[in-house]
């Protein structure tokens, strides 16, 4: 497990690198190609502001002091309904440096791009269609830092909750009362979610696909979101380890969770060849496989709640795991409902299905198993249910105990 967290730790460090390289600003990585040409310069950051607020953004030229006239560029918004901008800036060949004004209106994303006023300028800016400066407006920005303390809460809680069920087949020695087929749905189900997520919250091409179908939009995956499937894949792999070398009572996966998951990959597999041959997006094809994610989480709980209806016992399903599992789902649709006020973007709840869902569902099932734990089987059944009602440690002190009183009984010295 040391080496689990370290992975996770190294991840962690690569992404922060990542985004604070992609937001450095393309004038620190490139230089003009010929002299003559110039690299255009709109500062380093995204640009956070409040709505009702003013700030600025100051665009200069490089190299320095070398423009030959004044350098006149169109600006846009992609959604002019949240900013207010000037239309055009003038880059005065003295100062090589203009600052654009810009007037929060409402809360959303968007982003500001440059363009020639004239085609024929004397001027060649060889990156301008790269300068892309995004702005984010929200309605309080502290709202901000509790959304991502909220994110690492729900972060630790779901993936904590991996770990009751590892010790409690560990300390019973045994996988007998957990379902095998859920355990199956869910490491295809979060190795989906994990390319979506890392494909939304890394690839440049996907998020500015994203952003252009939802203008103003905000992209809902966030690190945490990215931590946390790397590490679930990784603790569920270690899970069905264990129901190979503890022991299992004959159990095995179902016909139908086998025709499922071959249905699945199935799908997956053709969709990413598509889009590999340029058929399909990669932001569609992303899609596909947070559908997949969501009908798991649909469908993954199911078989496990039919077995403890079936034995009339939750014996062997970690009610430690449900109640982490219930709070994590929770913290992860308050941070949705959050971001959506703070940006003033309801749809992107539904932009995201896979998150909303895999919260959503969660709660449901957890508050049946809750119901089935501390309700419906409450008081274990008289009789022994698949040979697991008794802990096997316990049962073999239980047994050493009445082997030894018979023995005591049956030796002659004692009854005389």
């Amino acid at each position: 497990m040391t080496r689990v967290w370290k992975a996770v730790l190294t991840l962690y460090v690569l992404a922060v690198t990542a985004v604070s390289v992609s937001k450095a600003g393309y004038c620190d990585y490139a230089e003009p190609p010929q002299e003559g040409q110039f690299l255009l310069c709109a500062g380093g950051n995204a640009i956070q502001t409040v709505v009702g607020h003013n700030t600025s953004l100051t665009v200069t030229t490089r190299p320095q002091y070398n423009l030959t006239e004044d350098l006149v560029l169109n600006v846009t918004s992609k959604d002019p309904s949240l900013i207010d901008i000037p239309e055009h800036v003038v880059i005065s060949d003295s100062s090589n440096e203009s600052v654009i004004p810009i007037a929060a209106l409402r809360a959303g994303k968007t982003h500001i791009q440059f363009q020639y006023l004239h085609s024929n300028s004397a001027h060649v800016i060889v990156n301008l269609s790269l300068v892309i400066r995004e702005v984010d407006i929200v309605h309080w920005e502290p709202l901000n830092i509790i959304i991502t303390i909220i994110g690492w809460i729900y972060f630790v809680a779901w993936s904590v909750s991996f770990y009751p069920q590892i010790f409690l087949n560990f300390y019973r020695r045994s996988v007998v009362g957990l379902n095998f087929d859920f355990l199956a749905y869910n490491l295809t189900g979060f190795l989906c979610y994990g390319v979506f997520n890392i494909g939304l919250y890394w690839i440049p091409e996907v998020q500015r696909e994203y952003l252009s179908q939802n203008p103003g939009g905000v992209i809902q995956v966030k690190l945490n979101d990215v931590v946390f499937t790397l590490h679930a894949v990784a603790v569920t792999a270690f899970t069905i380890f264990q129901c190979f070398i503890f022991e299992r009572k004959g159990q095995r996966l179902s016909i139908i969770a086998i025709l499922l998951l071959i249905i699945m990959w199935l799908f997956a597999i053709i969709s990413l060849f598509v889009a590999v041959g340029g058929k399909l997006s990669w932001l569609l094809f992303l899609n596909f496989l947070s559908y997949i994610k969501l009908f798991v989480t649909i469908i993954k709980y199911v078989p496990q709640a039919w077995m403890n209806f079936r034995r009339k016992s939750t014996v062997g399903w970690s009610i430690g795991n449900v109640i982490l599992d219930f709070t994590g789902g929770s913290f992860s649709i308050l941070q949705m409902f959050l971001i959506s006020y703070n940006y003033d973007d309801w749809n992107s709840i539904f932009g995201d299905p896979t998150k909303f869902g895999l919260g959503f569902f969660s709660i449901c099932f957890d508050l049946l198993f809750m119901f089935q734990h501390y309700v419906l089987y409450r008081k274990p059944l008289g009789r022994n249910v698949t040979g697991t009602e008794k802990e096997p440690l316990l049962a073999e002190k239980e047994e050493k105990r009445k082997l030894f009183l018979s023995t005591q009984h049956c030796d002659p010295a004692v009854q005389n």
